[in-house]
């Protein structure tokens, strides 16, 4: 993963390269033995036992890597840490990922193992929906619309991307704990546009500031990955907006935050999963709305809220079916979208999302 810092203002000691080493290398796998069946129409498999491949943006990466983490437990019900069908109306005595890939054919394996293995990798959204299309993944995981990811594709491989939207994510704004603690306890979009565009560079200029005069270190997220996309489409109203106010890019989620976190001026989007009081988030008024971390993110009009995606490319196979199944039931709304942070679909929304999935089997 390459970096793209901007050098115009200084980055504090330590902020910067703090995990300039995780982009690409973090993966998480359940892998069953090879005792289990082969009912699957697609993908590879280890030994006689299917895997599925997963990969992309690091926004829905705890999404998925939750998922796979339960799925790999195989738990036996009723398990109160993993797996409790009967408290989301799901009647059933099969383990965790029994049921669910039961329900497409695959054999239960009824051991601690389960019948598909499941791996996630973390790089971005571009990447992931590329390397899906190359058939290096089942499922690339996006925080912006393939389109506005590939805006050149030609339309016959865009049509073959088949987007399963498996929650909602609300970016907030954050700073420096240092800003916040000078009295920038929330910004306009007209001054954070200001920002980005590289219009104001200090933070004497935003209103709210009573701190000495300091230079404002403008975060950026990877050209490529769907939070800047989303971000530059949402505010800008176009997906290739130019911002050259940005000091810094970052691949993830995960090194924004560090900068964030390690350093006294610095202003940046991120994922709503990742904020804590370390990278403490602001309020944004738009359109005259004020819109405030904890209280209504989630809503309509807040303009940095985006979907995020699951995709997978030339239709969907029974064994991409079963995990996203789960993913968009009110089982896996709840604990594995809700449980990281952000906000689940509701039951219309993921009635939608069910019908994209090939027929179960029960």
């Amino acid at each position: 993963m390459q970096e793209t810092p901007v050098s115009r203002r200084a980055v504090l000691a330590g902020g910067a390269g703090l995990c300039a080493g995780l982009a690409g290398c973090i993966s998480t796998s359940a892998t069953p033995p090879n005792s289990a069946s082969e009912n699957d129409s697609g993908g590879g498999s280890t030994g006689d036992v299917p895997t599925l491949q997963a990969g992309g943006s690091s926004t829905v990466y705890p999404i998925v890597n939750r998922a796979a983490s339960f799925w790999g437990t195989n738990a036996t019900p009723p398990d109160g840490k993993f797996w409790k069908p009967s408290k989301y109306g799901i009647q059933t005595d099969k383990r965790l990922a029994d049921y669910w890939a039961g329900l497409y054919g695959f054999d239960a394996t009824e051991s601690d193992s389960p019948p598909i293995a499941v791996s996630v990798s973390l790089s971005h959204s571009g990447t992931g929906l590329e390397k899906l299309r190359n058939g290096r993944l089942d499922i690339g995981n996006s925080s912006a619309p393939v389109k506005a990811e590939f805006p050149d594709l030609a339309q016959q491989k865009l049509a073959k991307y088949v987007d399963h939207v498996v929650g909602v994510d609300a970016q907030p704004i954050v700073v420096s704990e240092a800003i916040k603690e000078a009295g920038v306890t929330g910004i306009t979009a007209k001054t954070l546009k200001a920002i980005y565009k590289g219009k104001i560079t200090n933070w004497r200029g935003v209103p709210g500031y009573t701190g000495p005069s300091k230079q404002i270190q403008v975060v950026g997220r990877a050209e490529g990955s769907g939070t800047d996309t989303a971000f530059r489409n949402n505010l800008f109203g176009n997906p290739n907006a130019a911002i050259p106010g940005v000091d810094i890019r970052k691949g993830e989620n995960q090194q924004v935050k560090q900068i964030v976190k390690n350093t006294d001026n610095a202003i940046a989007y991120m994922a709503l999963a990742f904020v804590d009081d370390s990278v403490p988030a602001i309020s944004l008024t738009f359109d005259g709305t004020k819109y405030v971390p904890g209280k209504n993110l989630a809503e309509s009009g807040y303009p940095l809220a985006r979907d995020l995606h699951c995709y997978t490319y030339g239709g969907t196979s029974k064994k991409e079916a079963a995990l996203l199944r789960m993913l968009v039931s009110e089982y896996g709304q709840q604990t594995f979208v809700k449980a990281v942070g952000y906000s689940a679909l509701p039951p219309k929304r993921r009635k939608e999302q069910r019908q994209k999935l090939p027929d179960t089997q029960q």
